[in-house]
C-alpha cells in the first residue's frame, strides 16, 4: 500500500501532472490489484483544488467570453494557457510557471477568475455540472470520485477510515484546530472548502456505508501528536483494523478465484496475453495486402498435401510482428471458420520465452481446441518426452481430415534455447497436411535465421518481408496519431518526414511518431534523428533531460540487467535500496520519516508514463514483470549505461535485494547531503524466503538471484548461499524441476573454478531415473545428493561437506518415516556414467549406417523403406520403398552397406539384394535369389567391387557391386550343417568373418572360405576395431579376441571373458586398449586388453538386457529394445573421481562381516574362490581357495566365521581371524550341490539344503574357534520340487520353501512338517526375526507374507508392484522386530511395519540389493552396483506419518491383507473378497484390515 505523494516536496505533491498520475494509478490498481486497490484517510481537510490542465476549445470560448468584458483578468488566463492545435480536438495547455516565479498567489489569482467565470457559465446553462467540478474539487474528491463514487460494484476493493473529532466546530476558531481543516491564503477558515467536504463524506456514507471505517477522537490541543496517547491508540487501532480488513479482502478474491477453476488458469493467462498484445500491434496496420494474399494462397496449396514450415524474416522493426499477428486474424477466412490458431510472440511471457515453456503451452492449447486429452505428467516431467508428445500431437490432428491447424510463433529470435544454443531440435522439419508452422526471424549477421537455414533447407520456405511503401509509411503515421487524438501541423509534418528518408521501416515509424506526439503546435521541437539507433540515443536524452541522468540510468539498467525482467514492487524496493538514486532524489529535500528511507513512487510513475510504448509487461510466474519492448532501447542502454563496473554495481543491488539482505527490519547506511552524517535506515523492502508457506515457493527468488550474484561478481556467495545450499537445491528443484535445477548449474559452473560445482552438478545429473519414476520429492533429492556426494564430504568439505551436514540436519528433522543414508552408495559423481536418457520410440528401425564424415545417415526399418537423413538439419531426404512384402514371417531388412565412392546404398533382406543411388534414389539394380534359401550374411567388398552373400544353406554367391552381374557361385568348404548367424567384413583383407549355429568362424572371400576358429557355441555377434586389427566374437557367456595377421585373424589371448550371462554385443575401445561387452543381465563389463583380459569396471545397463552398444571417442552409449531409456557413459580415466572403488561382484553371492568393513563374494574368472573385499581401501584385501564353484556364502558375525556352500555339497568355513584354518562339512550324498544356508539369530544353528536334503548343526564356543558338530538333525522334504530358500531357528525348528511357492515350518525334534499357506510363485528368501516368533517370506511376485510361528498361521499379506518390474530379491527383520526391510527386484527398498502391515517408506536405490542385514538403527545392504548400503531408518513418532510413501510413484500399488480380518469376514459368513472391498474404499483406517492405494 502506497502513497503516491510520500517523499516528495508538496509543491510537487500538488501540481496537475501529480494529480493526473494519480488518477491513472487509481485506474490501474482496479484493473490489477487483488484485493484492497483502493485505500482512503478522511480527516477534516478537503484538499486544494487545482486548475484544470487541459480546457477543451468550446469550453474556452465560452470563459473567454465571460472574461472579456475583464480585460486583466483575460489576459491572465491567455498567459496561462495556450492552443495546442495539434490536439484533436483543438486544446488549450496549462503552462508551467518559469523558473523563479511566484506561482503560488497568481496561481490562486487564476483559480478564482477561472471559477468566477464557470459560476456564471454554469448558471447561464452554458456549461455542465461535470464541466463545473473540473474547476471546484479538490484532488482528494477526484480520487474518491474515481476509485470509488463512480461505480457501484466497488464496494469489495475499498476501504475509507474517516476520523471524526468531536466538538471540533467549537474550537474550529482557535490556532491548533486550524492547523487540521481548510484555510484561505489570508488564514481564515475556507467554509466553502468545509462545505465541500461534508458533502462528500455523506455522499460516501450513502453510496458505500461498508466501506466506511469510522474512528472519534475527543477534541484535544495536542491531538495530532503521536506521543498523545489517545492519537498513539487511534493509530494502533487504525493499523489493525486495516491489516483485518486487507486480509479479507484477499482471501475473498482468492475464494472467488479458485471457485472459478484455476487447474488451467495459467493457460487461460498465457492465451489472454497473446491475444491482447496482437489486438494491439493490429491496430495500426496497414499495407502488406499483397503478401497476405500470396500467403494465404500459399496455405491453401498446402493444406492437403506435407510440406515445410514457413518462415517469414526480414530486418529488425520491419513489420513482422504485425504480418504474424494480421495473419492470426485473417486465418478464419483464409483455412475456414473452423481453423485453429495459435499465436504466440515469443520473449513476451515466461512461457514463450524458452522452448519447454512454449510447448508445454502450445500442447495444452491444441488439446483443449480439439478435445484430445492433456499431456500426462510423465511427458511433462522431460523436455524429450514433450517434444514427442508434440509432435505425435500435430499428426493427430491432422489425422482427424477436419479443422486445419495453424501455428504462428512470432520472434524466434527471442526463444531463449534458440538465442543461445543456436540450435531448434523440437522444431518439425515437415508438417502433415491440415497443419501450418509458420515462424518469424530476424535477419542479420549469424542470426536465428542462420540456424533456420540449416534446418529447413528448402528456399520456398523463406518469404522476406520487405519495407513499407512512402504512401504506406505516411498512412501508418496517420492511423497512430488518429489512434492518439493528435495531428501535425504543416511545420512539423515537414520536419517528420525531413528526418525520415526512408519511411518504410515500421519499426523507425513508430520511434518517430512517439516523439511526435509529445510535439504541441506552439512548439519548436528538435528534429529528428535520422537512424534508428540515434532515434533511440535521442529518447535517452529527453528522458535524462526530464527525469534525470542517474534515475533513468538506473532504472533502465536494472531493468534490462534483470534475468527475466521486474514487477513494479520489485524496481521501487530495488531504488530503494540504490543509495546513489537516494542521494540523487533527497539532494534538496530530507525524507519525510526519520525511521524509514524509500524511493519516492510518484518519480517513477513520472519515468514509467514517458516510458510508455517502449515498456512491456510480460506475465511470469504470476506476476506482470517490466521490460525492455525494443532489442534497439536494450542494446543503447547497455551501451550508455552498462558499460564498466556500473553493470556489476545493478547486479550487486539486485542481488542485496533478491537475497533479502536489507529486508525484515535490518537497516543500511546512507549519507544524504542535507544531513551529512551517516543514517542508518529501515528501507522497508519485501521480505526474500524461499518459500513463502509450505507449498507456494518464492519463484522470484530463485530464477533472478543466481544470475545476479554471477554477473556482479559475488562468486563465493553464489556458492555458498544458492549452488551450496539444499534449502536452495531442494525449493528450485521442487518449484521447478530437474530441467531448471540443473539450468541454473549450467548458468554458473563455466564461471567458476570449481571442480565441487561440478561435482554437484553432476550428481544432479545422475538423479535423473530417480526423479522421472518417483516425482521431484524432497526426501528423495536429499537421499540422492547425499548418498552420492558422502563420497566426497571430507576431501570437499567447502561445498559437498557442507551439503552433506546440511541434508543430515534436514533428516534429523524430518517428520515422516525416512531411509537417512549413514555414507555414500549410489553412483557417485566424477564416474563414467555421464547421463541417462529417456524418451519413447515408435515404430521399429532395423539397422542404421552413417557415413559422410557424420553428416548423413541411412537407416532401414520395419515397414520395409529406406529413409536418407541429414544429420546436421536432421531433415529427412528422402524415402524409398524396399520392395519387401507386408507378410510378416517374410524376414525384413537387416543388412545396409553404403559405397561412398560410388554414392550407392545396397539392401538385404530374405532373398532379395537391392542396390539405391544416393543422390537420385533411383534404383541401380535388383537381385532376387531363392525364396527357399535365403541370404543370411552380405558385403560389399570394395577393393575387389565385389557384393557377397551367404545364404541358410551355406552358399557363397557373387556379383558386381556396379552391375549386379552374377559372377559365380559356391558352397562352402569349410563348414557343413551350419546356418549363418552373423557376420562382419574387413574391407582392409576384402573378407567376410562369418558366425555360425554350431560355433564356428569361417573367413569368406571371392576366392574361397577358410575356417578361422570352432567355439562350443554358436556365434552370437561379431565386430572389429575401427583399424580393422581386433575381432571379437560373442558365443554363450563368452567373448573371444582374435588379433588380424597375413591369414586372416589369429587368437589374441588365452583366456575368454566371461559374463554372468549372454553376451549380446562388444565394442573396442579408441585405442583397442579395451572392449566394452554386454549381456542379458543388463551389465555392462569394460575389460582392459593391454593387461590381458582384465575386468577393470562393471557398469549397470538400463535395468534390461543389453543389446546395443555404440562408441563415440570416449563415449559409450548402451541401450535395450526392451528400455526406453539409454545410457552414456565416458570412459576416459581423465573423469574418474577420486573414491574407493566399488567391489566388482557380478553374481550377488555377497556376505558382509566387521559392521561392514568386508564384502566376500566369489572371485572374477574363478568362482572357486572367494574375493575379500576391503570397502574402506577399496581394494582386494586377499582371496580363499574352495576349489569347487560357490553357490551360497554366509557370515556369522559373534562367530568371526565365513561358511561357504559349494557345487560339490562341501561347505567350507573360515575363521575370518585366522583363514588358514579350514572346517569342512561334507555333502549328505556325493556330488549333490547346496541351494542355500541360513544360520539362526544365535548363531548356534546351521541349517544347509540341498535340492531336497535339509541338515542342521550346531555350532558351539570352542578355542581357538567355534566348534561345528553335527548333523544333528537331517530331513528329506519328500517333494518333486527343490528346495529355493531355508530359515533355522535355535530350537531346531526349520522353515523352508520350494520352488513352487511351497512353503513349510518343520519341527526336527518331533519330526513334524506343517504346510504353510503357499505363495503363488518361487520364494526367494525366508527370514526370522530376532526373537524368532515371527518369518517373513518373499516371492517373485513381490509378496511378502508375515507368519506366526506359534500360531502357524498367516498374520499378514503384504504386496508390493510397480510398472517397471516385480519380485522379492531379499528381506529381514529389524533388531527391534517393529519393522521389515524389503529389497526389490526393481531396485527398491521397502520398510513395512510389523505391527499392522503399512507400508512406511520406499527409496528407490539404482541397483538390486543382494541382502539385507540389520543394525541397531537400521541396516547394511551390499549392491550389484558394487556398494554397501548404510542406512538409518527413522520414524519420530510411533503413528505412521500421513504422507503417502508412494504419492508420486507411477502405477505403483500395494496391498495389505490382515488375517485376522479374514477370518471375522468368515465367520460372518461374508465373501472374503478383501480385494475388492478394500479398493472402493476411501480412507485408511486402524481398523481395516485391507488397504490399497494405486496410483497412475
Amino acid at each position: 500500500v502506497v502513497d503516491l505523494r510520500w517523499g516528495i516536496r508538496n509543491i510537487e505533491a500538488t501540481d496537475h501532472l501529480t494529480t493526473e498520475l494519480c488518477l491513472e494509478e487509481v485506474d490501474r490498481c482496479w484493473k490489477t490489484s487483488i484485493g484492497p486497490a483502493f485505500v482512503a484517510l478522511i480527516g477534516d481537510q478537503y484538499g486544494p483544488c487545482l486548475v484544470p490542465s487541459r480546457i477543451d476549445e468550446k469550453e474556452w470560448e465560452v470563459l473567454r467570453d465571460h472574461l472579456t468584458a475583464r480585460p486583466s483578468d483575460l489576459e491572465l488566463v491567455a498567459r496561462y494557457f495556450q492552443r495546442d492545435e495539434n490536439a484533436v480536438p483543438p486544446t488549450y495547455v496549462l503552462q508551467a510557471p518559469g523558473t523563479g516565479e511566484a506561482c503560488e498567489p497568481e496561481e490562486a489569482t487564476l483559480t478564482s477568475v477561472l471559477r468566477s467565470g464557470v459560476q456564471e457559465a454554469r448558471r447561464l446553462g452554458l456549461i455542465t455540472q461535470e464541466q463545473w467540478q473540473r474547476y471546484h474539487r479538490s484532488v482528494i474528491e477526484w480520487e474518491i470520485e474515481r476509485s470509488l463514487l463512480s461505480s457501484e460494484d466497488r464496494e469489495q476493493g475499498a476501504t475509507v477510515f474517516l476520523r471524526e473529532i468531536q466538538d471540533l466546530h467549537k474550537h474550529i476558531l482557535e490556532d491548533c484546530a486550524l492547523r487540521m481543516v481548510d484555510r484561505l491564503v489570508d488564514g481564515c477558515l475556507d467554509t466553502d472548502a468545509q462545505n465541500l467536504l461534508s458533502s462528500l463524506k455523506s455522499h460516501i456514507t450513502d453510496m458505500h456505508p461498508g466501506v466506511l471505517k469510522t474512528h472519534c477522537l475527543p477534541w484535544s490541543r495536542d491531538l495530532v501528536n503521536p506521543k498523545n496517547k489517545t492519537h498513539a491508540r487511534y493509530l494502533k487501532e487504525l493499523g489493525e483494523q486495516f491489516v483485518v480488513r486487507a486480509n479479507h479482502q484477499v482471501l475473498t478474491r482468492l475464494l472467488e478465484l479458485d471457485t472459478a477453476g484455476q487447474e488451467l488458469a495459467w493457460l487461460y493467462q498465457e492465451i489472454r496475453h497473446h491475444l491482447w498484445q496482437s489486438s494491439e500491434v493490429i491496430q495500426t496496420f496497414c499495407g502488406r495486402q499483397e503478401l497476405l494474399a500470396r500467403l494465404g494462397q500459399q496455405l491453401r496449396h498446402d493444406d492437403s498435401k506435407q510440406h515445410t514450415p514457413l518462415v517469414l524474416f526480414g530486418p529488425p522493426g520491419i513489420g513482422k510482428t504485425a504480418l504474424m499477428c494480421k495473419l492470426a486474424e485473417q486465418m478464419p477466412r483464409l483455412l475456414g471458420h473452423k481453423t485453429v490458431t495459435v499465436l504466440r510472440l515469443l520473449g513476451t511471457s515466461q512461457m514463450s520465452s524458452d522452448a519447454r515453456g512454449l510447448l508445454k503451452s502450445i500442447c495444452f492449447q491444441v488439446c483443449l481446441a480439439y478435445g484430445l486429452p492433456l499431456p500426462p505428467a510423465q511427458v511433462l516431467d522431460a523436455h524429450t518426452r514433450v517434444v514427442q508428445f508434440f509432435h505425435t500431437l500435430l499428426h493427430t490432428v491432422s489425422c482427424r481430415n477436419f479443422e486445419s491447424l495453424v501455428l504462428l510463433l512470432d520472434a524466434m529470435d527471442d526463444l531463449d534455447s534458440v538465442r543461445h544454443a543456436r540450435r531448434v531440435p523440437w522444431l518439425p522439419l515437415n508438417c502433415p497436411p491440415r497443419v501450418h508452422l509458420i515462424l518469424s526471424a530476424c535477419s542479420g549477421a549469424l542470426g536465428v535465421l542462420d540456424t533456420l537455414q540449416r534446418v529447413l533447407l528448402d528456399p520456398e520456405a523463406y518469404w522476406e518481408v520487405k519495407p513499407l511503401s512512402g504512401n504506406q509509411g505516411q498512412q501508418m503515421i496517420q492511423l497512430l496519431l488518429a489512434a492518439a487524438r493528435r495531428t501535425l501541423s504543416p511545420v512539423h509534418t515537414d520536419l517528420l518526414w525531413a528526418s525520415l528518408p526512408e519511411c518504410g521501416n515500421p519499426g523507425r515509424l513508430r520511434l518517430a511518431f512517439e516523439e511526435a506526439r509529445k510535439w504541441a503546435s506552439f512548439t519548436v521541437p528538435v528534429p529528428l534523428a535520422t537512424t534508428a539507433e540515434e532515434a533511440t540515443h535521442q529518447l535517452c536524452t529527453r528522458l535524462e533531460q526530464t527525469h534525470g541522468q542517474l534515475l533513468v540510468a538506473h532504472v533502465l539498467g536494472y531493468i534490462v540487467s534483470s534475468r527475466h525482467g521486474l514487477s513494479e514492487a520489485e524496481l521501487k524496493d530495488v531504488l530503494s535500496l540504490d543509495d546513489e538514486v537516494l542521494q540523487d532524489v533527497y539532494r534538496d529535500w530530507t525524507p519525510p520519516s526519520k525511521e524509514l528511507l524509500r524511493f519516492p513512487p510518484l518519480l517513477w510513475v513520472r519515468l514509467r508514463r514517458d516510458l510508455g510504448y517502449y515498456l512491456a509487461r510480460r506475465p511470469v510466474d504470476g506476476f506482470t514483470l517490466l521490460a525492455i519492448a525494443h532489442r534497439q532501447l536494450v542494446e543503447v542502454v547497455r551501451e550508455r549505461y552498462l558499460s564498466g563496473s556500473e553493470r556489476a554495481k545493478r547486479h550487486g543491488v539486485l542481488a542485496d535485494f533478491f537475497s533479502g539482505t536489507w529486508s525484515q527490519g535490518t537497516k543500511k547506511l546512507i549519507t544524504l547531503p542535507l544531513v551529512g552524517k551517516p543514517l542508518n535506515l529501515d528501507r522497508k523492502v519485501a521480505p526474500q524466503p524461499l518459500w513463502f508457506s509450505h507449498t507456494v515457493a518464492n519463484l522470484r527468488k530463485l530464477k533472478e538471484l543466481p544470475y545476479h550474484l554471477l554477473h556482479s561478481g559475488r562468486l563465493e556467495e553464489l556458492k555458498q548461499e544458492v549452488l551450496g545450499s539444499m534449502s536452495w537445491i531442494s525449493c528450485r528443484g521442487i518449484s521447478g524441476g530437474i530441467e531448471d535445477l540443473l539450468d541454473d548449474f549450467d548458468l554458473c559452473a563455466p564461471h567458476l573454478d570449481s571442480p565441487e560445482v561440478g561435482l554437484v552438478r553432476e550428481a544432479l545429473q545422475l538423479c535423473r531415473p530417480a526423479v522421472e519414476l518417483r516425482g521431484m520429492e524432497r526426501s528423495l533429492l536429499y537421499t540422492e545428493l547425499l548418498a552420492r556426494l558422502h563420497f566426497f564430504a571430507t576431501s570437499h568439505p567447502a561445498l559437498v561437506g557442507q551439503l552433506c551436514q546440511q541434508a543430515q540436519s534436514w533428516f534429523r528433522l524430518c517428520a515422516h518415516p525416512v531411509l537417512v543414508p549413514l555414507g555414500g552408495f549410489l553412483q557417485p559423481p566424477g564416474g563414467p556414467l555421464r547421463a541417462t536418457l529417456s524418451g519413447c520410440h515408435k515404430g521399429e528401425v532395423r539397422c542404421v549406417k552413417i557415413f559422410a564424415k557424420g553428416t548423413l545417415a541411412i537407416s532401414a526399418s520395419k515397414d520395409y523403406t529406406l529413409r536418407l537423413w541429414n544429420l546436421l538439419s536432421g531433415q529427412e531426404k528422402f524415402t524409398i520403398w524396399d520392395g519387401g512384402s507386408k507378410n510378416p514371417a517374410e524376414p525384413q531388412i537387416w543388412n545396409l552397406h553404403v559405397d561412398e565412392a560410388h554414392k550407392v546404398v545396397y539392401s538385404a533382406s530374405g532373398s532379395k539384394i537391392n542396390a539405391w543411388n544416393l543422390e537420385t534414389a533411383e534404383p541401380v539394380f535388383h537381385i532376387l535369389g531363392d525364396a527357399s534359401d535365403p541370404w543370411m550374411c552380405m558385403a560389399v567388398l570394395a577393393s575387389q567391387a565385389t557384393l557377397l552373400a551367404v545364404s541358410r544353406d551355406g552358399v557363397v554367391s557373387l556379383w558386381s557391386s556396379a552391375t549386379g552381374k552374377l559372377q559365380g557361385k559356391q558352397h562352402m568348404s569349410s563348414i557343413k550343417e551350419e546356418t549363418p548367424t552373423c557376420a562382419i567384413s574387413v574391407q582392409k583383407q576384402g573378407k567376410l568373418v562369418t558366425g555360425f549355429s554350431n560355433g564356428s568362424i569361417s573367413l569368406v572371400s571371392s576366392k574361397g572360405d577358410r575356417l578361422l576358429e570352432k567355439l562350443p557355441d554358436a556365434v552370437r555377434f561379431l565386430v572389429v576395431s575401427e583399424d580393422e586389427s581386433l575381432l571379437a566374437a560373442g558365443f554363450g557367456r563368452l567373448v573371444r579376441i582374435f588379433l588380424a595377421d597375413s591369414r586372416g585373424f589369429r587368437r589374441f589371448m588365452a583366456m575368454d571373458l566371461e559374463h554372468e550371462d549372454m553376451v549380446e554385443t562388444a565394442v573396442f575401445g579408441t585405442e583397442n586398449n579395451l572392449i566394452i561387452t554386454g549381456s542379458l543381465d543388463a551389465l555392462i563389463q569394460v575389460w582392459s586388453l593391454s593387461e590381458q583380459g582384465t575386468l577393470l569396471d562393471i557398469l549397470e545397463g538400463v535395468g534390461a538386457p543389453v543389446s546395443l552398444l555404440a562408441r563415440g571417442g570416449a563415449l559409450v552409449a548402451s541401450a535395450s529394445p526392451q528400455s526406453s531409456s539409454f545410457k552414456v557413459w565416458d570412459l576416459s580415466d581423465a573423469h574418474r573421481s577420486q573414491v574407493p572403488a566399488p567391489f566388482l561382484d557380478r553374481t550377488g553371492l555377497t556376505a558382509v562381516s566387521h559392521n561392514g568393513s568386508y564384502v566376500y563374494f566369489p572371485k572374477i574368472g574363478d568362482k572357486n574362490k572367494v574375493t575379500i573385499w576391503d570397502l574402506a581401501e577399496g581394494e582386494e584385501q586377499d582371496s580363499l581357495d574352495t576349489s569347487s564353484e560357490i553357490r551360497c556364502l554366509e557370515v556369522a558375525e559373534q562367530r568371526k566365521l565365513l561358511f561357504t556352500g559349494l557345487v560339490s555339497g562341501v561347505v567350507l568355513v573360515f575363521p575370518l581371524n585366522s583363514r588358514q584354518d579350514v572346517i569342512c562339512i561334507p555333502p549328505p550324498e556325493a556330488r549333490k550341490a547346496i541351494n542355500c544356508m541360513s544360520l539362526s539369530k544365535c548363531e548356534d544353528r546351521l541349517a544347509i539344503a540341498y535340492d531336497n536334503i535339509v541338515l542342521v548343526l550346531d555350532i558351539t564356543p570352542g578355542d581357538p574357534c567355534p566348534v561345528i558338530d553335527g548333523p544333528r538333525y537331517t530331513f528329506y522334504t519328500q517333494l518333486p520340487e527343490t528346495l529355493s530358500s531355508v530359515a533355522i531357528l535355535t530350537d531346531y525348528c526349520v522353515v523352508y520353501s520350494m520352488t513352487n511357492g511351497d512353503l513349510f515350518l518343520y519341527e526336527c525334534a518331533n519330526s513334524k512338517a506343517f504346510p504353510l499357506e503357499a505363495h503363488r510363485s518361487r520364494v526367494a528368501c525366508v527370514e526370522v526375526s530376532h526373537k524368532e516368533q515371527l518369518v517373513v517370506s518373499g516371492s517373485e511376485d513381490a509378496l511378502l507374507c508375515l507368519w506366526d510361528l506359534q500360531a502357524r498361521k498367516r498374520k499378514f499379506e503384504m504386496s508390493y508392484t510397480s510398472s517397471y518390474c516385480r519380485g522379492v530379491q531379499c528381506a529381514c527383520f529389524s533388531k527391534d522386530d517393529k519393522y521389515v526391510y524389503v529389497g526389490l527386484k526393481d531396485r527398491s527398498i521397502l520398510v513395512w511395519s510389523v505391527l499392522d502391515g503399512t507400508l512406511l517408506t520406499v527409496q528407490f536405490v539404482h541397483a538390486v540389493v543382494n541382502r539385507i542385514i540389520p543394525t541397531t538403527s537400521g541396516f547394511i545392504a551390499p549392491t550389484r552396483h558394487g556398494y554397501l548400503i548404510r542406512e538409518r531408518f527413522q520414524c519420530l513418532s510411533a503413528k505412521a506419518s500421513p504422507q503417502d510413501p508412494l504419492k508420486n510413484f507411477k502405477k505403483a500399488v500395494w496391498m495389505v491383507k490382515s488375517r485376522q480380518r479374514e477370518e471375522l469376514v468368515a465367520a460372518a459368513g461374508a465373501p472374503q473378497d478383501l480385494e475388492s472391498e478394500s479398493a472402493q474404499g476411501n480412507e485408511t483406517k486402524s481398523n481395516k484390515c485391507s488397504q490399497v492405494c494405486l496410483i497412475v
